[in-house]
């Protein structure tokens, strides 16, 4: 539910999230929220303030990408979810765009984002919810799967709900641990750019702001320890700098064991309608790549090309823009 104004030049948005059906015990029916809003609408006195700095719009180009080739990361084309996957079984939505140049949001690698809620559906099996070592999800190829079936807006997805963001699944590995058997659990998260934190205590997600002249995006990360982020301090206000840890990878949703064991991670920009999702895929691959400092390989059916990108051969550079005055 959201409303979108503009006072003194500035947009301005309220939404609460909410379900267009019954009321649940953590979440608002949509009839709920509405008088919420409305009452904290005709509260609301905005003063102005000094005129922000005028903002600069990038140019589209060309993502940086290691010149060497990765001996094993591959990937399948954007849009290429398991099929039936999608909201009412309808299939994903190829996005080549990489919104920002991140710093990978797993501290190691190897990492693979496959689904956490599908098995792979080569074998022909029914998908199955919360499968612990779903096919797939510990190896390559990763798999886009931002329009998963979910009951959550997404504009980009077909009849406008998906998922929102990508499952990134840690591979087990001793490499920093010192320690003889694998523990996924301690699996560190870090922060993707430099950036202030958004995060009530006991949360299980903490959300990235960046609010620069050329960019103003969110990255939110979930399904972490709600009591060790507490312990860390990882609140509302801190900043934090590139590669920074605030967090393990874990398995909470609204208590413990309330999903598979890995990181939800998304994209927001913000625009005159509100924060919109955008489909995060080509930008993680992006950042993996230089993470592994080599360049991955797409495999599968061509996808067809974008009007921006009718010159590039297959397995060309991906553009890779600023969101800034975009249009979604």
């Amino acid at each position: 539910m959201r409303y979108a104004f503009t006072r003194f030049g500035v947009p301005y948005v309220v939404s609460i999230q909410c379900l267009d059906s019954v009321p649940r015990a953590k979440r608002l029916a949509c009839r709920e929220a509405y008088p919420v809003a409305e009452r904290f609408l005709k509260a609301l006195r905005i003063a102005g303030g000094k005129p922000s700095q005028p903002r600069i719009d990038i140019p589209a180009g060309p993502a940086e990408r290691p010149a060497a080739t990765s001996a094993d990361f591959t990937y399948l084309p954007p849009g290429d979810i398991i099929p039936g996957s999608g909201y009412r079984r309808q299939s994903g939505r190829a996005d080549f765009t990489s919104y920002s140049q991140l710093r990978f949001p797993l501290q190691d690698a190897p990492d693979f984002v496959n689904s956490q809620s599908f098995r792979d559906r080569r074998s022909k099996e029914k998908p199955k919810s919360l499968e612990p070592l779903a096919t797939g999800t510990e190896s390559y190829p990763w798999r886009d799967n931002f329009c998963e079936a979910r009951d959550f807006g997404v504009g980009q997805c077909a009849n406008g709900f998906g998922h929102q963001g990508q499952d990134i699944r840690p591979a087990c590995s001793t490499r920093n641990e010192g320690a003889e058997r694998c523990d996924p659990r301690r699996q560190a998260i870090v922060a993707v750019r430099e950036g202030v934190l958004i995060r009530s205590p006991k949360q299980q997600a903490a959300t990235l702001q960046i609010n620069t002249r050329t960019e103003h995006m969110r990255f939110r990360y979930m399904h972490m320890s709600p009591a060790d982020m507490d312990a860390d301090g990882i609140l509302s206000g801190r900043r934090v700098d590139e590669g920074e840890k605030i967090g393990v990878v874990s398995n909470y949703l609204d208590h413990p064991n309330g999903t598979t064991r890995h990181l939800h991670f998304d994209v927001q920009v913000f625009t005159r309608d509100g924060w919109l999702w955008v489909n995060p895929y080509v930008t993680l691959i992006s950042a993996y790549e230089r993470l592994i400092r080599g360049r991955g390989r797409e495999i599968g059916p061509e996808p067809p090309p974008s009007p921006a990108m009718a010159h590039a051969m297959p397995d060309a550079v991906r553009p890779e823009v600023s969101t800034e005055g975009a249009e979604n």
